[in-house]
């Protein structure tokens, strides 16, 4: 295992910057996801620490010891890439073997490797198949399988799902979080898909534009995100955001007769006059003909706009003065498109929002705690 350090690394092609000022620890044994838009920068990070690039400034450590100048057969990590990359011609005990016969290692060694491999990814039955011959899910294990067979410091995997179909994906998250559990080995692995990310991480990185906007466990990232972007990234669906304006004191508008109180804003330092309200929608209720609205929950009335049933539970489709918003519920409501409806929230569910930086000013539930 190993503990992994970026040091005010920066990363630049030309005079483009892809990577500005990045400090970041990773824990030895822990998985860490770096995740976020297309261009953000996660897999230079990633590629950066294999060796693939040059660093443009800072330092990169392993287990303390700096690997800035290293070639990528000095450093010990094993990397996994979108694509499999396998050889055509070899089986998949040849294709798990080659690194090892690269380095001659002695046959008997090459053979318990692979058959190490093999069990501990379920392959042993595959041995003799070519990648022809394999699912998608297979072909990605074997893959997996090259890189157990090195023994590596640090498991690197770039977007190694992208290629499989969503019920694969959601198979093989599984697997690879358990099989990092049985190696007890340090991995990154880098992600565009918050929900990949939400089950595989012990630690989330989320990035945009070359810079690190939050780190944290799931529940942290999701239950107190740092800013706008990290509230609308994390979440399926996404955080969903009203413009409130200040009437008085602690009291917010979102709209004609729609107010309530935010009593932990601290007035002396916070002189805005107009927010940014997010609410996950799930957090959002809905007056049915068997359920009424809590007595101090912060009602408006509205009208459906599209009804999207995912089986076990629907989203719903409103507006609020012209602002779009999504309602979650489990099963299946009893509304239609174009009814008018009444729905609502709790106070202490909102998250505050700087309207000019996007910063969080209040978390959701923190008056509670």
């Amino acid at each position: 295992m190993a503990s992994i350090e970026y040091q005010h690394v920066k990363k630049q092609y030309g005079q483009v910057t892809v990577l500005e000022d990045i400090s970041l620890t990773i824990e030895d044994g822990e998985l860490m996801v770096f995740v976020g838009p297309s261009g953000c920068g996660k897999s230079t990070l990633l590629r950066l620490l294999a060796g693939l690039e040059d660093i443009s400034a800072g330092e990169l450590l392993i287990n303390g010891t700096s690997v800035t100048g290293l070639a990528p057969r000095e450093r010990n990590v094993a990397m996994v890439f979108q694509s499999y990359a396998l050889y055509p011609h070899m089986t998949v005990a040849q294709n798990i073997a080659f690194a090892m016969k690269l380095q001659k290692k002695p046959k008997q060694e090459i053979a318990a490797a692979v058959n190490r491999a093999a069990r501990i990814l379920g392959l042993e039955d595959l041995l003799d198949r070519k990648p022809k011959q394999l699912s998608g899910g297979q072909r990605q294990r074997v893959a997996m399988g090259r890189a157990i067979v090195r023994n590596p410091q640090v498991f690197l995997m770039d977007e190694p799902l992208s290629n499989l179909d969503a019920k694969l994906r959601t198979q093989m998250r599984v697997e690879i979080k358990q099989l990092q559990r049985r190696l007890n080995t340090t991995m990154i692995y880098v992600t565009h898909d918050q929900v990949e990310a939400m089950t595989l991480a012990d630690r989330i990185v989320i990035l945009e534009a070359g810079t690190i906007r939050q780190i944290g466990t799931p529940e942290e990232v999701y239950n107190k995100p740092a800013d706008t972007f990290v509230a609308d990234f994390i979440g399926s669906p996404s955080m969903n955001f009203l413009t409130a304006v200040r009437e008085n004191n602690d009291v917010l508008r979102l709209g004609p007769g729609v107010t309530f109180s935010l009593p932990r804003i601290t007035m002396a330092s916070c002189k805005a006059q107009s927010f940014i309200v997010g609410i996950r929608p799930e957090n959002l209720l809905l007056e049915s003909n068997t359920t009424s609205l809590p007595q101090n929950a912060v009602v408006w009335p509205s009208r459906v706009q599209l009804l999207e049933s995912l089986g076990g539970e629907t989203l719903i489709h409103l507006a609020l003065e012209g602002q779009d918003i999504r309602l979650k519920l489990p099963g299946s409501p009893n509304c239609r498109c174009n009814d008018q409806v009444r729905i609502g929230f709790m106070p202490e569910s909102v998250h505050l929002f700087s309207k000019k930086e996007g910063t969080c000013i209040l978390h959701g539930l923190e008056r509670q705690s």
